[in-house]
């Protein structure tokens, strides 16, 4: 089963709507997404807080239709702030530039997420901002850029397939700027983006160790055990502490993993979705990784 059949299935309307009204279908969901709410998004931080995993929040939802959605969605991240706030969770958000308006103005942009910036300085949090398409890479970083010059409390997310992104981290290293690093999951033109495993892969372990050596509060951010042996291996020999750094995982997803991390001592912190807008994240979920689609499987055979 590949990841194309995968997303193909996303778009079947009959599908996605036995998935949306069937029960079975939503216990499923919940190794994936956390609630509808963020009063069950904060309840599963909670439980996750309590074995020693930090979250990341995130509303699912991108690419608004207008600067008005837009301003809706900055208005749920600032309640979400809140609530991290009041609550001590301890916990970041993330979030997607284009759910606050980046298709339409970088300053509207700009001036969304700015206000989440402030929160979170002031609440002792930090706004991680998701890398989306190559076509985003430079407005992004222009948004990080300056939201980092004026408040300090925000976390670059930079794509290991892209070419461009080793001076990308130099650059954010040298600036001081916290990076979080993924693979990426987006259909790239071998123009700009590495096509095979093995090549992704190495990037990957040369960037990992580039952060571990020059970048501030560095998340390594892969389910790949050999990446992730790999990172604590170079981590010990340069005699880096499991504190100047932390690894980061999909909620739901290689939960033995992350607990044998965090039981030895690294920081982890799970990236932990909710919303309405759930079934196009969990068929990428699904299209990821194939013990994602056996454990749907046996789920579907015991409903």
């Amino acid at each position: 089963m590949t990841r194309a059949f995968f997303l193909f299935l996303s778009r079947r309307r009959t599908l996605r709507r036995w998935f949306e009204t069937s029960a079975a279908a939503n216990r499923l969901t919940s190794r994936f997404v956390a609630g509808r709410t963020l009063d069950e998004e904060i309840a599963a931080c909670r439980r996750l807080a309590e074995e020693g995993i930090a979250s990341t929040l995130d509303r699912l939802g991108e690419n608004v239709t207008s600067l008005d959605e837009a301003a809706a969605s900055r208005d749920a991240y600032l309640g979400m702030l809140e609530r991290i706030r009041d609550s001590r969770l301890g916990a970041t958000v993330s979030i997607k530039l284009t759910q606050f308006g980046l298709d339409f103005s970088v300053d509207a942009c700009h001036a969304n997420v700015r206000r989440l910036a402030a929160l979170a300085r002031e609440a002792g949090t930090r706004v991680e901002i998701d890398m989306e398409s190559s076509d985003y890479v430079d407005r992004t970083l222009d948004v990080v850029t300056r939201l980092h010059g004026e408040f300090g409390c925000v976390r670059a997310v930079v794509q290991a397939y892209l070419y461009r992104t080793r001076d990308d981290v130099v650059r954010l290293c040298e600036d001081g700027i916290p990076i979080r690093l993924v693979k990426g999951a987006y259909r790239e033109p071998q123009t700009v983006a590495f096509a095979a495993k093995s090549d992704v892969d190495n990037s990957f372990a040369e960037l990992t160790r580039l952060m571990l050596d020059r970048g501030v509060d560095p998340a390594i951010a892969t389910h790949d055990e050999a990446l992730i042996r790999s990172t604590v291996d170079y981590a010990r020999e340069r005699g880096i502490a499991p504190s100047a750094f932390e690894f980061q995982m999909l909620y739901g997803i290689r939960r033995d993993l992350q607990r044998s991390l965090a039981g030895q001592g690294y920081r982890m912190r799970l990236y932990v979705p909710y919303g309405e807008a759930w079934y196009p994240y969990f068929m990428r979920r699904l299209a990821e990784r194939p013990a994602n689609v056996f454990f749907l499987a046996k789920n579907m055979m015991r409903a």
